[in-house]
């Protein structure tokens, strides 16, 4: 399980790398900025953006902490798995 710390640490870190959350569901979501994850004690909030607004959500997907598998770094580029099992 992760920690809120883990996840936070990853998003506030210079350069930001974008990163895969991995969710024990087999779902994958995709943060491409930072400002878009809400870190709680218990969850996480993501949200997804459309490739005509980078950096503003459109929708929000709540991930509980005790779900989270893994996280990976992706390449830059435009997301296309976002809440999809991968």
């Amino acid at each position: 399980m992760f920690r809120p710390e883990d996840i936070r640490v990853r998003l506030v870190t210079q350069p930001f790398i974008p990163l895969r959350i991995i969710a024990s569901e087999g779902l994958r979501y995709e943060v491409r900025h930072p400002d878009l994850v809400m870190v709680g004690e218990r969850d996480v909030m993501i949200g997804h953006d459309s490739p005509a607004r980078p950096g503003i959500y459109n929708r929000l997907t709540r991930v509980a902490l005790i779900h989270i598998v893994g996280i990976e770094e992706i390449p830059a580029g435009p997301s296309a798995t976002n809440g999809t099992a991968g």
